[in-house]
């Protein structure tokens, strides 16, 4: 197996980073901060970071299949310009419940775009950390990112056997996804929500964003909303 590096390629400090996925059109990394309101792009070109600021907490952002992205915005459906920087609702759900918000939104093989509320928590070990935002290697294997756990882990999504742990420099570790030039960089995003100044100091990068490679295997590139 290659050697495995860990580099923080945004250390922008996010409240709750979440949401990563590899634009190729872009040779760019999209990610949100829930709480920071902000939907942001890391170019690997420009090795920069843009951030579009939003009016209420966006927990998701997926590609386009007519161009730019679309986010989950409060419980709205949401298009986004990148190079306006305009956001145009798609479509708004529950407006009887102003507290409500999506947790997470995906793309499925079909181009549709999935949202939901969290409504359980569970443990994947017992007192350890909570799995949060996952993705697939092209082998079908299962990479979670644990939240408090400080670590994204590879599972074989058959047996339940963990295969590999990549222990990295923050405790609250997010999700990750695949990209690169050939989808074989890792990308974690993570949070500094909840964490006092002196777990800050011991964690400076915490809320950042980091670049994993050398794990010897290729991610799936992600779905485009067809819409």
């Amino acid at each position: 197996m290659s050697s495995v590096k860990i580099e923080c390629i945004a250390s922008e400090g996010y409240r709750i980073g979440e949401s990563p996925v590899w634009d190729e059109r872009e040779s760019a990394l999209l990610c949100v901060d829930i709480t920071g309101r902000k939907v942001c792009r890391w170019s690997s070109l420009t090795k920069q970071v843009q951030a579009i600021a939003v009016d209420a907490p966006v927990s998701s952002v997926a590609l386009r299949k007519s161009g730019d992205y679309v986010i989950t915005l409060g419980t709205r459906f949401a298009a986004l310009k990148w190079k306006e920087q305009l956001v145009t609702t798609i479509t708004h759900v529950d407006k009887d419940k102003p507290n409500n918000r999506f947790n997470d939104g995906k793309v499925d093989p079909a181009g549709r775009y999935f949202a939901g509320n969290r409504r359980s928590i569970y443990k994947l070990e017992k007192e350890e950390s909570i799995p949060d935002g996952m993705c697939i290697d092209t082998e079908g294997k299962l990479w979670v990112a644990c939240y408090d756990g400080g670590r994204v882990i590879r599972l074989d999504p058959e047996t339940g056997k963990r295969l590999q742990t990549v222990k990295l420099p923050v405790d609250k570790t997010t999700s990750c996804c695949f990209g690169g030039k050939d989808y074989s960089e890792m990308y974690v995003t993570s949070a500094s929500d909840g964490m006092d100044k002196d777990w800050l100091s011991r964690q400076p990068q915490a809320g950042g964003v980091f670049k994993i490679t050398g794990l010897g295997v290729k991610g799936v590139p992600p779905y485009p909303f067809a819409g």
